[in-house]
Order: structure tokens, then C-alpha cells, then sequence
């Protein structure tokens, strides 16, 4: 198993923000986290990603435990992060931006440069632009980027069609299963649930800090009480 979250409780302040999620990520896999505002999923990629700590529970990936392991030291293991409204570095250069996912390797990026430029060709005319100067979709794409530029072997994807025109939501979701086509795991939340249920294998519904659903995707594409509750009342779950 890739990644495992055993019984993982994390608090801020007096408030449990997660009450005993356990889930799993095997190797290869898309896995989407869907769930109501609030009901912890960001949370969640925050804590496997080093950036909270659990009180409770064990985090391991790869078969070693990480829960305590600083958050910069985690990315060095293979855990990539693009962080939901996407924490572009406004005044460095789409270059720049892209140098920093890779702070902790080194040697020559080109190889990896050449990824981002390829699933990103905008991104390559853009390189000297401010990424603060970026449009909605570009920043999202540079925050996919920066965090390839690790070699994760897990992705972590927060609300990455947040904010987008339809059109930028679709190239989004073609770019991430190219991603996985490549190699790379992906554990993905995503505020679109019926496009996040299409595109992975495997599905958790958290409510409320809980787990309280999991399922083969398309089985909980086609679940009543997900329909109704995160893909709107008599929604269509299939193409």
C-alpha cells in the first residue's frame, strides 16, 4: 500500500477537525475525497502532507510512518502537494515558481522542465511572466506544476477546478489522468463531485471530520444518497 491514514484525529484548538479517518491509497490509483465544506478534506491533505499534525493516528507511507516527519522533509519522500487556491508565488516568474517545487533536489531540471512544459505548453510560452500576472486556469496549471517538479510519487490535488470556466475545468481533469497515465498516484478533493467520481478509481465521502463512505467510484456515482447529497437531486450520474 502507497499510503495509509489509521484512525487520524486532528484538532484546532478546542474544535476536531478530523474524528478517526482511516483510508487508504494504493500505488497507480486516482482517489477523490468529496464531502460537504467543512467536512475535513483539506484538512486531510494537510496532515499527509506535514503541514498539521495528528493527535491522534498514524500516517505511513510506503510502509513507513510520516506523521511526524517535517513537512519539507515529506515532499523529499515523494509527496507532492498543490494547495487548494493555489499559493502561486505572485512575484517570481512561472520559472521560478517552478525552481522552487524543486528545492529539495538537485542536479539539472531540465527533464523535469520539459514535463511541465509538455502537459503545460502555456506555461512555457509564459516562463519570463509574473505568476501573479497568470490567469485563474494558468495559476492552477503552474500549481500543478510546481508540485511535479518534486517527482512525487503521490499527488495531492485540492479543489483544482476552483474558480474555472468549464472549458479550463475540462483541460484540468485531462491533464491529471495523463499525469496518473504517467506514473503518478493521485489522491485529488474536488468541490465538482460527479467529475472527481468519473475520473478516479476509488472514492471516500467524509462528513464532518468522518468517513463515512467508500467505494469503487462509479458505485458511488450511482449511489442514491451521494446523488443527493453531493451531485444535487435527480442528477444524472452517467454520461
Amino acid at each position: 500500500m502507497l499510503l495509509e491514514l489509521d484512525d487520524i484525529h486532528v484538532k484546532y484548538g478546542a474544535i476536531e477537525a478530523l474524528k478517526g479517518v482511516t483510508l487508504d491509497v494504493e500505488d497507480g490509483e486516482i482517489v477523490t475525497l468529496i464531502g460537504a465544506n467543512g467536512a475535513g478534506k483539506t484538512t486531510t491533505l494537510r496532515t499527509i502532507s506535514g503541514l498539521r499534525r495528528p493527535h491522534v493516528g498514524q500516517i505511513r507511507f510506503k510502509g513507513e510512518r510520516i506523521d511526524a516527519v517535517p513537512a519539507h522533509d515529506i515532499v523529499a519522500l515523494g509527496i507532492g502537494h498543490a494547495p487548494e487556491g493555489r499559493k502561486v508565488f505572485p512575484r517570481m516568474t512561472v520559472l521560478e515558481n517552478l525552481e522552487m517545487g524543486a528545492y529539495r533536489r538537485k542536479g539539472r531540471l531540465d527533464e523535469d522542465l520539459q514535463r511541465v512544459w509538455n502537459l503545460f505548453p502555456v506555461l512555457d510560452e509564459r516562463k519570463t511572466q509574473q505568476g501573479g500576472t497568470l490567469s485563474g486556469g494558468e495559476q492552477q496549471m503552474l500549481a500543478i506544476g510546481r508540485a511535479l517538479m518534486a517527482r512525487p510519487t503521490l499527488l495531492l490535488l485540492d479543489e483544482p477546478s476552483m474558480g474555472l470556466a468549464p472549458l479550463f475545468v475540462q483541460k484540468i481533469f485531462g491533464i491529471i489522468e495523463e499525469i496518473n497515465r504517467q506514473g503518478t498516484t493521485v489522491l485529488l478533493i474536488e468541490q465538482n463531485a460527479a467529475q472527481a467520481l468519473r475520473l478516479a478509481g476509488r472514492g471516500y465521502v467524509l462528513e464532518t471530520g468522518s468517513v463515512t463512505m467508500t467505494d469503487d467510484a462509479d458505485k458511488l456515482l450511482n449511489d442514491a444518497r451521494v446523488r443527493e447529497a453531493y451531485l444535487g437531486e435527480g442528477s444524472v450520474a452517467t454520461d
